[in-house]
């Protein structure tokens, strides 16, 4: 499917805030909030829309330390590579998991309140897999910026 002018406004405005009621988007956009709604079902029923979530304030909570952490494997090998995902995807400190190209093999996003958090993260998750070489850990001073809309292009 290709997505006209009206689906890209629908995708860029629902990305900005998706708790706006479908009068308020179907007004935004130019649509009868019928139209709208059929519109945004079409576009979630074909995998445009994955899900709305509310995006909330780490810090609200409590301590919170934001890690990258670039990891290289010993041996090339799928089913250890694998493993090692599976481990690391199902760890809920682990924000973000990229397999990546070059030196590194996979970059995790790691969120935990303190250090005592991240060690035993490391023993659960890195230091339990035998095919883990080394891994290097950035610790965010500051977060700059972080932005969750992409570019809603024809």
């Amino acid at each position: 499917m290709e997505l006209d002018r009206i689906d890209r406004a629908i995708l860029s405005t629902l990305q900005q805030d998706c708790s706006c009621t479908n009068l308020q988007l179907a007004e935004q956009v130019g649509l009868s909030p019928p139209a709208c709604l059929k519109r945004v079902k079409r576009l979630t029923d074909e995998g445009y829309i994955d899900k709305k979530v509310a995006l909330l304030v780490p810090e609200k909570f409590g301590p919170c330390l934001h890690m990258v952490v670039e990891v290289i494997m010993e041996r090339d090998n799928k089913a250890m590579y694998q493993r090692f995902l599976n481990r690391a995807v199902a760890a809920p400190e682990v924000k973000q998991c990229y397999r990546v190209t070059g030196e590194v093999d996979f970059v995790l996003i790691v969120m935990v309140p303190d250090m005592d958090a991240y060690e035993a993260f490391c023993d659960r998750v890195l230091h339990a897999d035998d095919n883990m070489k080394k891994f290097r850990t950035l610790i965010s001073m500051k977060r700059d910026k972080f932005e969750t809309a992409i570019e809603v292009r024809a």
